[in-house]
C-alpha cells in the first residue's frame, strides 16, 4: 500500500477508545492485566485510528493536486489496486482489489492519484456498493472525464467468519459512467481486466 503512515497519533482519540477496547477485553473475558494483552487496547486505538483516517482526507484535493493539461482521448487504466476496508455492520474487515478507468477530457491525473483516492474511500467505515460509488463519483466530478468505470472484487470477512461462513465467497460491484455507459466501451473495459460482466 502507498498510503501514508500517521507522522503521530490522536493522543485524544487513542485515549478514550483505548478505554473502550480495554472494557470489550474484559467483558469476553480477558484478564486486561495478562503480560501479552496489557498494551493491546493502545495498539487496537492506533489501528483503528489509522484504518479510519479516510475521514480526515479529501479525496478531491488529491486529484486537483495532480491535474495536468493533456490531449490525450483514449482509456486511462489502473487495475489490481489493492484495497482493505472495514466492514460498516460488523467492523470486520473487507479486502480485495479495484479496477478504475477513465477517459480524459482535456485533463489527465498523476497515476498515483487514483490509487491515493481508493485508500481515502477505503479507510472509512464501508459497504462495498457505497465504496464503489464515492470513488467513481469523485473521479467524475473532480476530472469531468468523457467516462469513468469502476469494479470492486473484495472478499468480506463478516460472511467468512460469521453468520453464513462461505470462505470462498466474493463479491463484484460495478459502476459506469458517460462513455463506459455505451457497450464497445465497457466492454473494453471489461476485457482489459479480465471480467466478463455481461
Amino acid at each position: 500500500m502507498s498510503f501514508k503512515l500517521f507522522e503521530e497519533y490522536n493522543q485524544e482519540f487513542i485515549t478514550d477508545v483505548k478505554e473502550s477496547y480495554h472494557t470489550i477485553l474484559d467483558r469476553v473475558g480477558e484478564d486486561p492485566k495478562r503480560e501479552g494483552i496489557v498494551k493491546t487496547p493502545e495498539r487496537a486505538a492506533k489501528a483503528m485510528q489509522f484504518l479510519t483516517q479516510g475521514y480526515e482526507m479529501d479525496p478531491k484535493q488529491i486529484l486537483e493536486g495532480a491535474m495536468f493539461k493533456e490531449d490525450y482521448s483514449d482509456m486511462v487504466l489502473i487495475k489490481d489496486i489493492e484495497l482493505y476496508s472495514l466492514c460498516e455492520h460488523h467492523m470486520l474487515p473487507f479486502f480485495g482489489k479495484a479496477h478504475i478507468a477513465y477517459i480524459p477530457n482535456g485533463h489527465i491525473v498523476g497515476l498515483s492519484k487514483i490509487p491515493r483516492v481508493v485508500d481515502v474511500f477505503s479507510r472509512r467505515l464501508q459497504v462495498q456498493e457505497r465504496l464503489t460509488h464515492d470513488i467513481l463519483e469523485c473521479i467524475n466530478s473532480t476530472l469531468q472525464p468523457k467516462g469513468v468505470a469502476v469494479v470492486i472484487e473484495a472478499r468480506h470477512m463478516c460472511m467468512m467468519m460469521r453468520g453464513v461462513q462461505k470462505q470462498n465467497s466474493a463479491t463484484t460491484t460495478s459502476g459506469f459512467r458517460g462513455e463506459f455507459k455505451h457497450s464497445e466501451t465497457r466492454n473494453e473495459f471489461l476485457r482489459l481486466i479480465g471480467k466478463d460482466l455481461a
